[in-house]
């Protein structure tokens, strides 16, 4: 319970919308707001699919290896400066900036000049 705590309120409400999905857009909540943050279709490798949610923080000038994850998916950054090298494209993110990660090698580094953190959401061929 403590990694959800301490999600922002942005992304806490970005996953709930996400595992509900059952609001029509005639109904409007008092009080709720919603906004569309990424829009993409995906063909999923499997019907058996494992879902994960991550939290990973950066400490100031940290950067990952080059490396891969199990597959694409969504980044949603809570915090800081995040700079992304992706299939051989760079950008800078920054809080509230979803990008979407194409399952190819890539780095991340913390370009801020304080703590950065992100979500990841995931979905991968169940093991």
């Amino acid at each position: 319970m403590k990694a959800i705590r301490s999600i922002s309120t942005a992304a806490a409400a970005a996953l709930i919308l996400l595992a509900t999905g059952s609001a029509t857009a005639d109904e409007k909540p008092t009080g709720i707001g919603r906004q569309m943050l990424l829009n993409k279709p995906v063909d999923l490798p499997s019907p058996n699919i494992a879902a994960k949610v991550i939290r990973v923080t950066f400490e100031a000038g940290a950067k990952t290896p080059l490396h891969t994850h199990e597959g694409p998916g969504p980044r949603y950054v809570l915090k800081g400066r995040l700079k992304v090298e992706d299939h051989g494209v760079v950008q800078v993110y920054t809080p509230g900036d979803v990008f979407w990660e194409t399952g190819a090698e890539m780095t991340v580094e913390n370009v801020g000049g304080s703590d950065a953190e992100m979500v990841i959401f995931e979905m991968a061929p169940r093991k």
